[in-house]
């Protein structure tokens, strides 16, 4: 039956039914895949960095880098330091895992394009 106001009630759905749910990045497996694109040395250099022992060199590194990073405006600083102090850290800070593991994700799908362009020039 239909209330006298003229409309119905539209059936219920089930929480999320319509969302478009991001997809979930491994950080881990993004950083391999980047690893595979930079030189040996980076690559041994980054895989050493990851490992669980090198924990009491990753933290102060990543918290001085992030500090250095936010004085990228002197002139012997850079912002570039900022994302590499964040990666250090993301290991032993959860939050920041995944924003990195979709920037990296994003580097990852445009690295082949950059490098396109780059030959083209």
């Amino acid at each position: 039956m239909r209330p006298w106001w003229g409309w119905t009630k539209r059936p219920l759905y089930p929480i999320g039914a319509f969302v478009n749910r991001k997809p979930a990045y491994d950080l881990d497996g993004e950083l391999l895949l980047f690893e595979q694109k930079l030189p040996k040395f980076f690559a041994r250099v980054i895989d050493w960095v990851r490992r669980p022992t090198s924990r009491l060199v990753r933290i102060p590194a990543g918290g001085l880098l992030v500090i250095c990073g936010l004085l990228g405006f002197l002139p012997f600083f850079g912002f570039w330091m900022l994302p590499l102090g964040l990666l250090l850290l993301a290991r032993d800070v959860p939050a920041i895992e995944p924003p990195l593991a979709r920037m990296f994700a994003w580097i990852n799908r445009n690295w082949p394009g950059w490098a396109a362009r780059k030959t083209t020039d």
